[in-house]
């Protein structure tokens, strides 16, 4: 088997289709939008690709590996152990807890969490929530959007480029924006979607806001031809994965999110 640098987007795409909520975010990121941000790699074995992962590299985000494992997951440790030299000294990595154990010798590493990926299966249950206050926002609502981040969410993952994708819908308070939703990836062409960056307000949660957003901004992007829909949330979050499943979301994968840093 040999790493090998990827370029066919059809490859990539047929690879992760048999496991869409599972490889999202790589469908995603095949989008024009995304895609001269990426470097793709594979493990290849002939003809047959075996292994795929990326690295996004888009400023001003952290560089962050994505390497979501097929069985066996032999074939991965393989891949990653080969990829290693061609890694960033500083990286924010989306690993099978299996793998992080690869990186020890080479990064200290920090934990951020078992992660749960999460896929939209039952549409009719966004029927159920009000989105009648939910507008959708545009680039000139970003003062307000990076107010309510800095106040709510300061550690988020918000670029501000992808405002241009006509994904971020929110709820105002007067002229304050109390919650909103959006998409960490989204491509018409593939026909995917990644909700990111919802929050809330702390002095307005417990009010059900972010169902609201979240499934006002899941029908519109229904209404556009996105057929799978997904997101990932942190395992121990309760409050979340309750809204989510309330929204027609359930589990399709776990993996874990890690720091990796080497200052030398």
């Amino acid at each position: 088997m040999s790493l090998i640098s990827l370029h066919d987007k059809q490859a990539i795409a047929d690879f992760a289709a048999h496991n869409p909520f599972y490889h999202l975010y790589e469908i995603g990121d095949l989008d024009d939008f995304f895609w001269p941000h990426v470097i793709w790699y594979g493990w290849q074995e002939q003809d047959l690709l075996r292994q795929i992962a990326l690295l996004y590299i888009a400023q001003p985000t952290l560089p962050t590996l994505l390497a979501n494992p097929e069985p066996p997951l032999d074939t991965m440790r393989a891949m990653l152990s080969t990829l290693l030299p061609l890694l960033p000294r500083r990286l924010y990595a989306h690993l099978h807890p299996d793998m992080v154990d690869l990186f020890s010798a080479h990064y200290a590493i920090e934990p951020h969490g078992l992660h749960y990926k999460m896929g939209l299966t039952d549409m009719a249950k966004l029927s159920q929530h009000d989105g009648s206050e939910v507008v959708a926002l545009t680039e000139a609502d970003l003062p307000a959007i990076d107010q309510l981040y800095k106040a709510a969410y300061p550690g988020n993952w918000f670029d501000a480029r992808n405002l241009q994708s006509n994904a971020y819908v929110g709820i105002r308070s007067g002229n304050a924006l109390i919650s909103i939703a959006g998409i960490h990836v989204y491509s018409p062409h593939y026909q995917v979607a990644a909700l990111g960056n919802v929050t809330t307000l702390p002095s307005e949660r417990g009010k059900g806001l972010a169902q609201r957003t979240c499934a006002k901004l899941c029908q519109t992007l229904l209404a556009r031809g996105i057929n799978k829909i997904g997101l990932n949330v942190k395992a121990d979050n309760a409050a979340a994965l309750h809204s989510y499943a309330k929204l027609g979301f359930t589990k399709a994968a776990e993996y874990g999110e890690y720091l990796l840093d080497n200052p030398r």
